[in-house]
């Protein structure tokens, strides 16, 4: 059996009492949303009072610039720099050279594989006197 509950009100009053308990919760959730639109307020800050606004994007602008554009304090011995970059450069003049002698000596050897590997292409789709 169900148990019967202590109140007397009518079953108009409860609905009434169940509509304005609906009317506030919908009222208190509305000013819950209001509360939490940040952007929102955001925007209506910037429109009442822009001047802070701007003025805080180009700090924070500056401040980024310079933390990208900071220089690395970089402190050099003159008397080895000389000597190692001397080295350095004939290390690097040398090595150019060998390069450039095997390449002149390595380029038929390369040039006979790749006509090798791929000469059945040229002679295959050939239908003018441009290749086209």
């Amino acid at each position: 059996m169900a148990k019967k509950s202590g109140n007397k009100q009518s079953a108009a009053e409860l609905k009434q009492q169940i509509a304005r308990s609906r009317e506030e919760i919908g009222h208190r959730l509305s000013r819950l949303r209001e509360e939490a639109d940040v952007g929102r307020k955001i925007r209506r800050s910037v429109r009442r009072e822009p001047v802070p606004w701007i003025i805080g994007a180009i700090a924070v602008g500056l401040l980024v610039t310079a933390m990208v554009t900071r220089k690395k304090k970089i402190i050099v011995d003159a008397a080895r720099a000389t000597t190692k970059s001397k080295s350095t450069l004939l290390e690097a003049g040398f090595l150019l050279g060998a390069l450039r002698i095997a390449a002149t000596l390595l380029k038929p050897v390369v040039m006979n594989f790749v006509e090798k590997k791929l000469g059945h292409y040229s002679t295959r789709g050939r239908s003018g006197p441009k290749g086209f």
